[in-house]
């Protein structure tokens, strides 16, 4: 359930259950519109999804706009539903490394000091890195499986026989329009808002014991399910505003752990839309996630445990809230 004392997006889209199945819902001032109810105006057969919507976003969302403030249609509030996931997406596409302070840390954690280095050389050595990496490098991308998503009020239960998952609270873009190899300049135009998720990790899981030369493995690490709260809401693009100095805050049990601007990030989200454009053909509903802050669970030594509660949000965006269960519970 959304937190009252989290303000609400004046408008936003999402997915709820009512009466035994989903509805996508216009948000509105705190009211929810149940879309089906005005399908007709929207022209759109029934029953609506929010992929639906956005298929059609550019027609739509002024249409959305002037429905979702009359008094037609049926309302409920926010407290009569269960908040499900925004969409279903058909990518999902994580940026990681991108936040120009968690790399940092990273370094100075994993440094082998033995050559007589301190702590503060390395950390400025990476952060004359991270500089260099954006003024001429490339985002780095992998791909997420839409089977991880559940809701932002959702219970995570930790995969069996693990014991190093973390949280990494991160804004995400929403695609609204079709998109292939976009420039920089045109790629704020496809998205069709944003939303908050948690992309959960399993650490342990990161790197192969049996294949050490072969890398990452984040299909084992970020894939069991509901490792990707998502929600609660899809904040239109105009809505949300300026996203470069967004503020992300996560808390565990109360504790806040992650608290970071989005301005440290290294790409921004109009260079990550375009980036990952070059080889992806963007879909309507697909998510875009642009990296997680510094104040991992490994940062702290503290890993999500059985009992755990975390609490997310981002500016303007609304908030999570995911109970743990753990992995032997």
């Amino acid at each position: 359930m959304e937190s009252t004392s989290i303000p609400l997006p004046t408008l936003a889209l999402g997915t709820v259950r009512l009466e035994g199945r989903s509805h996508a819902v216009a948000l509105r001032d705190g009211t929810l519109l149940v879309l089906d109810s005005v399908a007709d105006r929207l022209d759109l057969p029934t029953p609506i999804s929010v992929r639906d919507i956005l298929n059609e976003w550019d027609r739509l969302l002024p249409l959305l706009r002037v429905v979702s403030r009359e008094s037609t249609g049926t309302r409920v509030s926010v407290d009569e539903v269960d908040v499900l996931a925004p969409v279903e997406p058909i990518q999902i596409l994580q940026a990681g490394a991108n936040y120009r302070t968690h790399v940092i840390d990273l370094a100075v954690k994993h440094a082998d000091l033995s050559d007589g280095r301190t702590e503060e050389q390395v950390r400025a050595e990476t952060a004359e890195m991270m500089d260099l990496r954006a003024a001429e490098g490339d985002p780095y991308f992998f791909v997420g499986l839409p089977s991880a998503v559940t809701g932002p009020y959702d219970t995570v239960s930790l995969p069996p026989g693990t014991t190093k998952n973390d949280w990494e609270l991160e804004l995400a873009a929403v695609i609204g329009r079709r998109a292939h190899r976009v420039s920089v300049d045109d790629a704020l135009d496809v998205v069709a808002g944003y939303t908050i998720v948690n992309d959960l990790t399993t650490r342990e899981l990161v790197f192969r014991r049996d294949m050490p030369e072969i890398g990452t493995d984040w299909l084992r690490a970020k894939n069991a399910p509901g490792f990707l709260p998502v929600g609660p809401w899809i904040v239109p693009r105009e809505e949300a505003g300026d996203v470069s100095e967004l503020r992300l805050t996560l808390e565990l049990n109360g504790t806040v752990m992650q608290d970071e601007s989005t301005k440290d990030m290294l790409f921004g989200v109009a260079e990550l839309i375009s980036a990952v454009s070059q080889t992806v053909t963007l879909l309507p509903g697909d998510l875009v996630l642009t990296g997680s802050p510094a104040g991992n669970g490994m940062h702290w030594g503290r890993l999500l445990a059985d009992g755990d509660v975390m609490e997310s949000t981002i500016t303007g965006l609304g908030h999570q809230k995911t109970p743990v269960i753990g992995a032997d519970a």
